[in-house]
């Protein structure tokens, strides 16, 4: 009995000491696995981060990029604007100048072709407006005057006249008019370029406006 009873025991641990062994195969296998899964998963991190880093890298490369081509930009930008004002600036020059040397070359050919056709004087006048009655404080009035047997005629010579400048014109001749207590018989402007509203201002204060210098010779004595 008692060796019957053994033989048991000893089948049993036997079963029992497979049992553990196939057991322990099974965990050494799934130690493995996890141990490749988790192998797996750091080089899988690993690559990640390394993906990341390249990405913020060339994030922050084409933030700087970016910055560069903005200043860049900004100093065309700059560059540009200078180089137009300075253009702006040196036609405005040139116009001027054009302006200046234009009224008097047309001062002086009047001046010239009226004398020796006409029995008239041409005189171009400075006067100073001491209360300022034409520009609102002291200044120089320039005038152009022709003067025939007691016959005055006040003249505006500009390179263009707009609305503006006729209403500054008959200011200045009102001025030499009270000062010199004295009527002129007619108020003229001569400007190749006028304004149309400075036509309908001139219609309204009895400024005759004579575009072509063409047409002056005739009509600046007509009755």
């Amino acid at each position: 009995m008692m060796a019957e009873q053994g033989a048991q025991w000893t089948a049993q641990d036997r079963k029992w000491e497979a049992n553990q062994a196939v057991l322990n195969q099974m965990m050494a296998e799934q130690g493995a696995q996890w141990t490749e899964q988790d192998r797996k998963w750091h080089e899988n991190q690993a690559e990640i981060n390394r993906t990341l880093d390249n990405l913020e890298k060339q994030r922050e490369e084409q933030a700087i990029q970016w910055a560069a081509n903005r200043a860049e930009t900004n100093r065309m930008l700059e560059a540009i604007e200078d180089l137009a004002r300075k253009h702006d600036a040196t036609i405005g020059a040139l116009g001027a100048r054009w302006g200046l040397y234009t009224e008097e070359a047309f001062r002086t050919a009047m001046k010239g072709i009226l004398e020796e056709s006409f029995p008239v004087q041409v005189l171009n006048v400075v006067e100073f407006d001491d209360e300022g009655e034409v520009f609102g404080r002291p200044d120089q009035v320039e005038l152009d005057l022709v003067i025939r047997d007691g016959l005055l005629i006040i003249c505006e010579l500009k390179s263009s006249m707009s609305r503006g400048d006729v209403y500054l014109f008959d200011r200045k001749a009102s001025f030499y008019e009270r000062k010199h207590n004295c009527t002129a018989s007619r108020k003229i402007v001569i400007s190749p370029m006028v304004d149309k509203r400075a036509r309908a201002v001139a219609d309204t204060l009895g400024v005759q406006v004579y575009s072509y210098p063409d047409t002056v010779d005739s009509a600046i004595f007509a009755t």
